[in-house]
């Protein structure tokens, strides 16, 4: 497979999908080396079943683990930490990871337990989870979905799994484009293996999955998220961190550059055009909020325009980190606490964010 195709193809047997496009890219002679150390880096944001749309199908996983051990190649281990706020661990097994782990024999790394090293990655000092160092060959298995503070989520945005909690909220504070972009120059993604299956193209947390049954693999990082892009309606440029890593020499972000072949079928489905998160935002004053704060708020936020609720609300909800030791009238998470009416949280969940607003629209507005 040269590094400029993305093949895809379409179906419902996950797991055979994803061991016939394996096999189509030559994944084995692309690894070489039987002894290598492997890495598996699927989607575990959050504890939500695959069908929600937010995490990666087990059935994808365990196409990777066959094609791979009937190749011949034994040292696999899977390897996530899940965002701030959720254990890894409550999302390993809510996802079913460990049916794989146990069936495959694949060790599991938790990076929330690890040490983090300090990384030049062109220029920006970041800090990864010390597991990165144990992995020779790296396949990164992202969720393709939509995001509610960088539109899309991929290939590139799924390292974000491999740093610390701390470097996590220390992201948002640095505007999440740049940092994405740069991580990407400190940890090597060796393949890609992207879940179309049914993710969700508004909420990175899930929710609305749209069924695609669709998987593509490729082997740059950035060209795939430029291909996420034009296929979820946006420009490249609409999404900063895509074009930053081409530029850094990631990869190449220019989609026509791309050999798009779609594999056992001549008819590619179009994802349909969604945008809940544009349509409540105006509703939000946010300053360097984390994905799972600003994640559960603007579900919230939308089931509360479902019902009519929204229109009533006057004031600008505040969260993020921007706004500790600030003062104002209506804010969600801990980093608000100091504001008149705020709900406590690091993160508070979706059900809780939703009855918050919705009493206070109920009882402070007019």
């Amino acid at each position: 497979m040269e590094r400029n195709q993305i093949f895809i193809k379409y179906g419902t047997d996950y797991k055979e999908m994803t061991k016939e496009l394996l096999e189509e890219s030559r994944l084995a002679d692309l690894i070489g080396d039987k002894k290598l150390r492997i890495g598996i880096k699927p989607n575990m944001v959050s504890a939500s079943d695959p069908s929600n749309g937010a995490t990666t199908h087990r059935e994808i996983l365990a196409g990777i683990a066959e094609y791979l051990q009937e190749k011949d190649f034994h040292d696999l281990t899977m390897i996530e930490g899940s965002w701030v706020g959720e254990r890894t661990m409550d999302v390993f097994y809510a996802c079913g990871y460990d049916e794989i782990c146990n069936t495959y024999k694949i060790k599991f790394h938790d990076t929330q337990k690890d040490k983090g090293y300090t990384e030049d990655c062109c220029g920006m000092e970041l800090n990864i989870c010390a597991g990165v160092k144990d992995i020779d060959f790296l396949i990164n298995v992202p969720v393709l979905k939509g995001h509610c503070q960088t539109k899309i989520t991929c290939a590139l945005k799924n390292m974000k799994g491999l740093i610390p909690n701390s470097e996590k909220r220390r992201f948002h504070s640095l505007g999440l484009h740049k940092p994405i972009a740069h991580l990407n120059a400190g940890i090597h993604q060796d393949f890609i293996v992207v879940d179309n299956i049914c993710g969700d193209l508004d909420f990175e947390d899930g929710g609305n999955p749209v069924e695609m049954n669709r998987v593509l693999v490729g082997r740059d990082p950035v060209l795939i998220d430029a291909y996420v892009c034009h296929m979820m309606h946006y420009e490249t440029a609409d999404v900063p961190y895509v074009e930053m890593a081409g530029k850094l020499g990631i990869g190449c972000s220019d989609i026509t550059m791309a050999d798009i072949r779609v594999c056992g079928s001549d008819m590619e489905k179009q994802l349909p055009r969604s945008r809940k998160v544009i349509e409540v935002a105006d509703a939000v004053e946010e300053v360097e909020s984390c994905s799972a704060c600003y994640g559960y708020l603007i579900p919230a936020l939308d089931m509360l325009k479902q019902e009519g609720l929204l229109d009533r609300l006057h004031e600008k909800i505040h969260i993020g980190q921007g706004f500790r030791g600030k003062t104002g009238e209506l804010g969600i998470g801990s980093c608000t606490r100091n504001f008149c009416h705020h709900l406590e949280g690091c993160p508070p969940v979706e059900d809780q964010v939703y009855q918050f607003l919705k009493d206070y629209i109920e009882n402070h507005q007019k």
